[in-house]
């Protein structure tokens, strides 16, 4: 059994998005039983010059859908970013998720040795596509998937180790 780009990525994608998911939904039944205004949660951030949770969640499905688009060679959908409620993030997240369940195997191959090129802060990057996925992708991804957590859990949501990879579960 060969191991390909797309099982390096998609299945990744899916199972630590199903677990923001879940952690998510364990963020809205606290904010519910805490009488907490769910926005006191969503507007959170860890420090006054980092992104507060709907951005870090909205910059965790951009990393996926990102990544998988141009390693598949198509274009990358677009998403507005304007969510502002927990069923709002459920949703695009829930949109991502379909969006990777869409691309085929066969779409992804040869992309490990495929050029990747990104501008970041105005600067072109170029990437063979192996290293774009494991040392610039998914360290992004874990990033912000990372600090979503981070945020709930500092602020009271009784989430742990095991919720975060559980995939979902």
């Amino acid at each position: 059994m060969s191991f390909s780009m797309y099982d390096a990525s998609v299945p990744v994608f899916k199972h630590m998005l199903c677990s923001m998911s879940a952690i998510l939904r364990k963020a809205a039944a606290h904010a519910e039983a805490k009488k907490i205004a769910p926005e006191a949660l969503l507007n959170a951030r860890l420090f006054p010059d980092m992104y507060p949770l709907t951005r870090q969640v909205q910059i965790a499905t951009d990393q996926a859908k990102g990544c998988v688009s141009r390693l598949a060679g198509v274009e990358i959908p677009s998403y507005e970013d304007t969510e502002t409620t927990f069923d709002e993030l459920q949703a695009r997240i829930a949109k991502t998720l379909a969006y990777l369940d869409g691309l085929s195997p066969a779409q992804f191959d040869g992309s490990e040795s495929r050029d990747i090129t990104l501008t970041v802060r105005g600067e072109p990057m170029t990437f063979k596509g192996a290293h774009y996925l494991l040392q610039w992708v998914f360290p992004n991804f874990y990033f912000h998937l990372t600090t979503a957590y981070d945020i709930l859990r500092h602020n009271g949501v009784e989430v742990g180790k095991r919720d975060f990879l559980a995939g979902g579960v």
